[in-house]
């Protein structure tokens, strides 16, 4: 009885600490955005869905867009300024709806600037679990401190990019598929279709593998909650999947180098073309050969290629951007989880200076290639370290992973 009794209180602590840290942190990040005005990626979400739920304009329409655009800029997109129009699927309003409702901008970017940072910390501890690490108390604190401080983590933080969201969706989608919650699992899956340019490879690969696999109830709860999720945007604007096509035909004309390849053509020019077929050839051929290699095999060599394919993902032709990479986070715990692991004593020192490595070059980088124009803006170079690094270090592991020793990322299937 006296045991239960401490438990209730350390749980009434605990709530009482997490409660006073979410208050604080959100705090944090009004005085922040009150003294720092931006967070355009939520901005445009934020306008778009409170257009469509008080006055019924649709998000896809020029006049959502110029009403993004006078907010953001205190006037209509100009030159070479972002057009910042909503390109989103209807049924994302689900996800940006609750911070909608919101009437103060400056307090509703703050709240989504919070869950963001704790999306960033939920995603750390599952992907750590994932990766059956346990890192001492210490390292862990780094590895806490580096996934809300890191390059990748901070551009997304205050530019309000929902992909950090989708990037701890994922990291949770593949616990549950570790632990066979095929129905959850293919309901977040779904989910994460609100960016579907980011994870349409990974889909396609989990697809496969269930099926190989036989896992057809996660099949199942995604196209279900898919076709729900459709008809709830019907049944709000009938041709919305038109408008949307139309948006997402239009994001690559106003936006910055979308590609490795347009990256890469910027120092080379006139070779766009040839490098993206070349590029898009290369990876695909990988992505073909690991994805037949691995449609019938356990858990740790799917999670491999999963993380493989988020990687490629970003450098095989498909629109994106170095902001999305935060995407890539749970590989790279999985790559530093096994150089711990391999080398022991050595373990802390490698996992440290992998960190250190990221942590300062990235922002030595960013800071050194930023380029001036209507804000600051990232230069394309910012496209090739991290998945380069995540690369190298998937195929370093490989063998440690999906070959004969199990233990680095455990198998259960």
């Amino acid at each position: 009885m006296a045991i239960r009794k401490n438990r209730n209180i350390q749980w009434v602590l605990f709530s009482i600490l997490g409660l006073l840290t979410i208050v604080g942190l959100t705090w944090v990040n009004y005085s922040f955005a009150e003294k720092n005005p931006g967070g355009n990626d939520f901005l445009v979400h934020y306008v778009g869905t409170r257009s469509l739920l008080f006055e019924g304009i649709s998000p896809y329409s020029d006049e959502v867009a110029v009403r993004i655009q006078t907010a953001a800029y205190g006037h209509p997109a100009q030159g070479n300024e972002h057009e910042l129009r909503v390109a989103y699927p209807l049924y994302s309003i689900l996800i940006f709806t609750p911070f909608s409702l919101v009437g103060d901008y400056g307090f509703a970017r703050a709240i989504w600037m919070t869950t963001l940072e704790l999306a960033l910390i939920g995603m750390t501890f599952i992907a750590v679990k994932l990766a059956e690490w346990k890192p001492s108390l210490w390292l862990q604190a780094i590895l806490l401190l580096f996934s809300l401080t890191w390059y990748h983590a901070i551009r997304g933080v205050v530019n309000g990019n929902a992909v950090i969201l989708i990037a701890f969706l994922l990291t949770t989608i593949f616990l549950l598929i570790k632990e066979n919650n095929d129905r959850i699992a293919g309901l977040l899956l779904a989910v994460t279709t609100i960016k579907p340019h980011l994870v349409i490879l990974v889909i396609i690969y989990i697809f496969m593998w269930c099926v190989y696999q036989g896992r057809w109830t996660l099949l199942g709860w995604f196209f279900g909650t898919l076709a729900l999720f459709i008809l709830i945007g019907v049944a709000i604007i009938p041709n919305w999947i038109l408008q949307n096509i139309w948006e997402i035909l239009k994001y690559p004309a106003y936006n910055p180098a979308g590609t490795l390849a347009e990256a890469i053509s910027q120092w080379v020019p006139g070779l766009a073309s040839q490098l993206a077929w070349g590029i898009a050839g290369i990876l695909g051929l990988m992505l073909i050969f690991e994805w037949w290699a691995g449609r019938k095999a356990g858990f740790s060599r799917f999670l491999w290629v999963a993380f493989l394919t988020l990687m490629i993902s970003q450098w095989i032709g498909i629109q994106t951007d170095p902001g999305n990479f935060i995407i890539l986070f749970p590989a790279l715990i999985m790559i530093l989880a096994v150089w711990h692991k391999r080398w022991e004593i050595r373990g802390n020192l490698i996992v440290s200076l992998g960190l250190g490595l990221l942590f300062f070059g990235l922002w030595i980088l960013f800071i050194a290639t930023i380029e001036r124009a209507y804000q600051p803006i990232q230069s394309p170079v910012m496209f090739i370290p991290l998945p380069a690094f995540v690369m190298t270090g998937l195929y370093w592991i490989k063998w440690w992973v999906i070959g004969p020793i199990r233990s680095f990322v455990g198998d259960n299937t």
